[in-house]
């Protein structure tokens, strides 16, 4: 609601505006009630308004004399009316030239009085549009300063202008907070979760009113990664009289309210300054690469969680090797003694994070080593990939050896099946697949299930022969299916959305230009004009 300030020294005239129309349906609320300028100006010192409707002649202080003053003192910005009679009207040009808004004669008409609330309204609504596209494009600019910083590739100027625009006192962290999506595999549908992400934002910034501009959209700007940068400094929690942990458990507990999903927050290692805050994101990527071999969590800290200290840590090299060993002969028992063998020496090396961390990362480059070793052109990202899906099991009790042994066995298969090269033949019965039901819910997962082989090797082969994700290759199949619906028939473009696959037909435009370069409209329109 817009608040209107009402001065006049007649009684009946203060009265008589206030039921004259409607306020609240023009989306007015009248806020004061005044006789005189001089208190008026009084009110405005403390109080601000958006609409001010002033006699010219009053007692103690006029409506010019109000209207100097404001303008003298830059007091308010609000849109200035005076009410004036015939043999008053001299005085507009003066009001006028003082930057006046508008005038009403009196007696005050509905219609006059309308006239003006609407134009008022008006300029109000394009002036806030105008401040949200601005607000929009700063946010924008900022970002990418942000980013830049955070990716490492950066100079005077980013850091000047992020210093100048975040509050940012002590000590700095990055921070990555994250909806957690684990079982959700490559070629699964993205919209809904692109939706949550956004409510995600959103929600953050309505907790953390005042820290607005620390939190970045999309800041891995990874395909399928939907999290929410936060940039955290030291004042936030000390000026709430918390610990940093306080700080972000009360962030987590808010989101558990007012968000539909869980989420994780990964804290990056504190850093002095905006500068350094690339090694800051790094270390919530090593948070991410292990934290499945842990308990599960919602909150994690790279000193507390991650971290290698100097305190004896003992590599467990025998018993590791003895893991190795075992998953590449894919050797179910032989897998279970070593797990069983590595845990009883990571526990008499002291069973801390540390330790576990030490092991685990050893483990995993001698895992993607041996893949690797089977296929020259196995992609060692989609390797990693594979690791973290299967180490997010949720029945699993993450950080056990049972979780451990359960891991490794998975990945011994997940070699075999690199060795046997499955790929000849698969391929020609997933396109028949696709072809016979590319409407339906058809994924990689259930693919890998009716075929018997695993889903991120088949992502893997798949992508190696048509040079495009599976996801990738069922969109542009739905779109061209599409195209050709569009082509030779009738059918409403809601319809042809469903036919193909799309149950939400915004999502399907959206496709659609992303594989075509324009509407499906304009597509039908052009191909049956040619």
């Amino acid at each position: 609601m817009l608040k209107v300030m009402i001065i006049d020294d007649e009684p009946y005239i203060l009265q008589g505006l206030q039921v004259l129309v409607d306020w609240n349906k023009e989306g007015f609320e009248i806020d004061a009630l005044m006789t005189n300028g001089k208190d008026a100006l009084k009110y405005l010192k403390d109080n601000k308004v958006d609409l001010i409707i002033s006699d010219i002649q009053m007692p103690v202080m006029t409506g010019l004399e109000l209207l100097e003053e404001i303008n003298r003192l830059h007091l308010s910005e609000a849109k200035f009316v005076i009410l004036t009679g015939y043999d008053n009207f001299s005085y507009v040009q003066t009001a006028i030239r003082n930057g006046c808004f508008d005038y009403i004669l009196k007696p005050v008409s509905k219609e006059d009085l309308l006239t003006v609330l609407r134009k008022v309204a008006n300029l109000n609504e394009e002036k806030t549009i105008v401040e949200e596209k601005q607000k929009k494009l700063e946010d924008a600019y900022l970002a990418s300063n942000l980013i830049s910083i955070i990716k490492g590739k950066y100079d005077d100027t980013n850091v000047e202008y992020v210093n100048n625009h975040l509050q940012l006192t002590g000590g700095i962290r990055f921070v990555d907070i994250e909806i957690m999506t684990e079982g959700i595999v490559d070629d699964e549908d993205d919209y809904d979760l692109r939706v949550l992400q956004k409510q995600l934002f959103t929600s953050l910034k309505e907790i953390l009113k005042e820290n607005v501009n620390h939190f970045i959209f999309d800041v891995s700007y990874e395909k399928d990664n939907y999290d929410v940068g936060f940039i955290y400094c030291e004042n936030m929690s000390t000026r709430r009289d918390m610990t940093e942990e306080e700080f972000f458990e009360m962030l987590l507990k808010k989101l558990e309210v007012v968000f539909a999903k869980p989420v994780r927050i990964m804290c990056g290692k504190t850093v002095p300054d905006v500068s350094s805050l690339s090694k800051s994101y790094s270390s919530c990527a090593r948070i991410d690469s292990i934290k499945g071999f842990h308990n599960q969590k919602n909150l994690y800290f790279y000193e507390k969680d991650i971290q290698v200290g100097q305190n004896g840590i003992v590599l467990c090299k025998s018993s590791l090797d003895e893991c190795i060993a075992a998953i590449q002969s894919n050797d179910h028992e032989a897998i279970k003694a070593a797990v069983k063998q590595l845990y009883e020496d990571m526990n008499k090396a002291e069973s801390t994070n540390n330790v576990i961390d030490l092991n685990i990362n050893y483990l995993l480059f001698q895992l993607i080593h041996l893949a690797s070793e089977q296929d020259d052109n196995v992609n060692q990202e989609e390797v990693i990939q594979y690791i973290s899906e299967q180490s997010f099991e949720k029945s699993i009790n993450r950080g056990s050896a049972q979780h451990f042994e359960r891991f490794a066995i998975e990945y011994a298969d997940y070699l075999m099946g690199l060795r046997k090269n499955v790929s000849r033949g698969i391929l020609a019965e997933i396109e028949t697949e696709i072809r016979d039901h590319y409407a339906e819910n058809i994924s990689l997962r259930n693919l890998g299930e009716k075929f018997f082989i695993n889903s991120s090797y088949l992502g893997q082969i798949f992508r190696k022969k048509y040079n495009q994700s599976f996801k990738d290759y069922l969109t542009n199949y739905r779109i061209n299916e599409a195209s050709k619906q569009l082509i030779g028939t009738d059918k409403k473009i809601n319809r042809i959305a469903f036919d193909v696959g799309y149950k939400d037909c915004d999502y399907f435009i959206r496709k659609f230009i992303e594989t075509k370069g324009c509407t499906p409209s304009k597509y039908r329109k052009m191909h049956r004009e040619s």
